[in-house]
């Protein structure tokens, strides 16, 4: 077992998550202060290396959510630096943010995953790309920032992805929708501790015409459902299938594996979204709350992931 004592706490940063990774970091803090750690506030700037540099910690706990924090890079400066860090290494990192390259994964793996084409937003913007319905993301964002539901008798998708003050990716992902449930299962990685574990199927319920951002993080937004109002033979197999996708990505530590659960036909289908490789940590997030339907405490989830970080991930 590792022996850390200094934390830095990597948190805030600059991408379109700023906000939710502050709340995440807040609460990391908290509860590493109450497990005995030293926590140190890293709140990613122009030079972080140098933040690094002189604030000496003993290992980093990854707060940090979307682009420059989720997708490699600070995995990679972690690395040249020899700091041990929690949660995904450099290359996991980099294709699980990466909506398309994560599905190419999954279909070599035999996952189920639905159709998808990668266009300019421009051109997305232009005209239908598939029949409705379908859903129009950023390739390389999280926390559903970007997204749209196209459905059955909309004229064209919005024309907002045209325009000159878009603030996201423009490459974008045009996938085909499925009708059913909003499942996540979460997964704690292999460790001296045992092998990977997925934690339960939570089900997301929201009002909202969507799972989206608001949805995610307001207050009232959604309904987390744990268990999951599905049948022993669908939970058995979105944990099954949260661990497959784990594996083939090569994650570390935790995961968190959103699903669609199409119940409404004939024949249901179990399909994967994409795998989270730095699942939020704020008072409304997913692993957590799975965490503490098994009886593990957010504090002693946080000190789980610090005790699992190492380099070379």
């Amino acid at each position: 077992m590792n022996h850390f004592q200094k934390i830095a706490v990597l948190m805030g940063g600059r991408s379109a998550e700023r906000e939710v990774s502050l709340s995440s970091g807040r609460g990391v803090m908290q509860a590493l202060a109450e497990e005995g750690f030293t926590p140190v506030m890293i709140d990613p700037g122009d030079n972080v290396g140098d933040q690094l540099f002189q604030a000496r910690p003993d290992a980093a706990f990854n707060a940090l959510h979307g682009r420059f924090g989720e997708d490699g890079t600070v995995q990679g400066l972690l690395e040249l630096m020899r700091i041990p860090y929690t949660h995904s290494g450099v290359l996991s990192s980099a294709l699980a943010m990466h909506k398309e390259r994560t599905k190419d994964v999954y279909r070599a793996a035999g996952l189920p995953v639905v159709k998808s084409i990668l266009a300019d937003r421009r051109e997305v913007a232009r005209g239908h790309f598939m029949e409705p319905p379908y859903v129009i993301k950023p390739v390389n964002e999280g926390s559903s920032v970007g997204v749209f539901i196209i459905r059955k008798g909309d004229n064209r998708p919005p024309a907002e992805l045209g325009s000159e003050t878009w603030a996201y990716s423009s490459e974008m992902m045009v996938e085909e929708f499925v009708p059913g449930r909003e499942l996540t299962v979460s997964v704690m990685g292999a460790n001296q501790q045992g092998p990977d574990r997925a934690l339960g199927v939570t089900e997301i319920v929201t009002d909202l015409p969507f799972y989206d951002y608001e949805a995610k993080y307001a207050a009232g937004g959604s309904r987390h459902i744990i268990p999951a109002r599905i049948s022993a033979a669908a939970t058995d197999e979105a944990m099954d299938l949260a661990i497959r996708a784990h594996r083939a990505l090569g994650c570390r530590g935790v995961t968190r594996t959103d699903f669609r659960y199409d119940d409404t036909g004939a024949k249901p289908r179990m399909i994967l979204l994409e795998t989270n490789t730095q699942p939020g940590m704020t008072p409304t997030s997913l692993v957590p709350e799975q965490a503490s339907h098994l009886g593990m405490s957010y504090a002693k989830l946080c000190r789980w992931m610090v005790e699992d970080a190492s380099c070379d991930r």
